[in-house]
């Protein structure tokens, strides 16, 4: 646990580094604006800057709401929040605008619509329950989690909202019991039904959105629509289409996306969008473990859009002990990933010793050659 913290801080270090803070005055806000604020991060970063409210970051009124209630697979979550983040940069620069984590919907207010309409929650954007246990009978929850993200721009000395992301998760597997702590059945929903489904639980959160008085008519909103990934896979879930409305509260179109993630090493049944990537991993791994065969495994999480690699987590298991040990294995592993890996797309390596410890960790962004290095010490 001390390790891990120590690694969420150096993440944190390299983004915020040499990060400007700019404070405004305590004139009074609007529901659309904000005064006190600081801003953390740099306009140059192709991170964006984030808000601090009177001396505290500002956490999302309803981050996590629904993932737990169905789904094992905790991957969904960071797919879910790191995608929403990529595709909102296609809408708003983060050289323009400065990041809130959601701050219009409530916990409360996001729990009754991922519930079921009832009658006493007319809100819910699943169906109601038609009493029925059969897989194939029994209205499934579609909906499973949904997230709000903030748009802010700076003007007079105040921040005032102007764009709004909203991702909505949608199940293709809905897990149930029958009965309290009995077994665990799954009903399949085809992916037409959950386009379908998606779809008009976009439309009434748009309308709820601006009706609700909190989101100006044309402040542009943005709607992710995300497939998650099954209980047992080793992977999360992708985004598979989105719409982005400048005003109003009609839907006019979608636009579809062809994003995916895949495990490395790949098996018989499967295989990357594009084989070079998949001959420069397996060429990586093969010389890392010829070069210290004390290795558990390494392994890969790739993600596409189309045939286009976008980026790669990759984790290694060692049986090392020794710090002098894990350091000379991270110089190599920078080496070596320089030779081997792809270039052109952000990659982190994770190296955990056989009992989850982290030793050490390399990390490098789209532009860069070379990578940043970090061994976990002690004192």
């Amino acid at each position: 646990m001390k390790k891990t913290g120590i690694l969420i801080g150096a993440v944190l270090a390299l983004l915020l580094a040499g990060c400007s803070s700019k404070s405004a005055n305590n004139s009074s806000s609007s529901k659309s604006s904000s005064s006190g604020y600081q801003i953390t991060g740099s306009s140059n970063s192709d991170q964006y800057q984030n808000v601090i409210s009177n001396g505290r970051y500002l956490t999302s009124k309803a981050r996590g709401v629904g993932i737990s209630q169905n789904s094992d697979n905790l991957l969904n979550l960071k797919s879910f929040e790191n995608g929403l983040t990529q595709l909102s940069k296609t809408k708003y620069s983060p050289k323009d605008y400065v990041f809130r984590e959601g701050q219009l919907l409530s916990s409360a207010t996001v729990e009754k619509w991922l519930d079921r309409q009832s009658k006493s929650n007319s809100l819910g954007l699943n169906p109601e329950n038609n009493g029925q246990t059969d897989p194939d009978k029994r209205n499934p929850i579609y909906v499973q989690q949904l997230e709000e993200q903030d748009y802010m721009k700076q003007e007079n000395g105040k921040l005032v909202l102007s764009g709004v992301t909203i991702g909505i998760g949608m199940n293709r597997k809905d897990y149930y019991q029958k009965e309290q702590y009995g077994a665990t059945f799954t009903t399949n929903i085809p992916q037409d039904k959950m386009i379908a489904e998606g779809r008009q639980a976009a439309v009434k959160v748009l309308q709820r959105l601006r009706s609700s008085g909190k989101v100006g008519n044309n402040v542009p909103i943005m709607i992710a629509m995300f497939q998650q990934a099954g209980n047992d896979s080793l992977v999360g879930g992708s985004f598979y289409s989105y719409t982005y409305v400048k005003s109003g509260s009609t839907i006019n179109s979608w636009q579809n996306l062809d994003t995916k993630s895949y495990v490395l090493p790949t098996t018989a049944n499967s295989s990357l969008p594009n084989d070079n990537d998949e001959t420069s991993f397996e060429s990586f791994k093969k010389q890392v473990q010829n070069f210290f065969p004390n290795l558990a495994g390494v392994t890969a999480q790739a993600e596409y859009n189309g045939k286009q690699l976008q980026g790669m987590h990759i984790n290694i298991t060692t049986q090392f002990y020794s710090e002098t040990e894990i350091t000379a294995f991270t110089q190599y592993l920078a080496t070596a990933a320089r030779n081997y890996l792809p270039s052109g797309i952000p990659i982190d390596i994770t190296v955990k010793g056989s009992d989850g410890d982290i030793q050490s960790f390399l990390a490098k962004t789209a532009k860069q050659s070379t990578y940043y290095t970090h061994v976990f010490g002690s004192y």
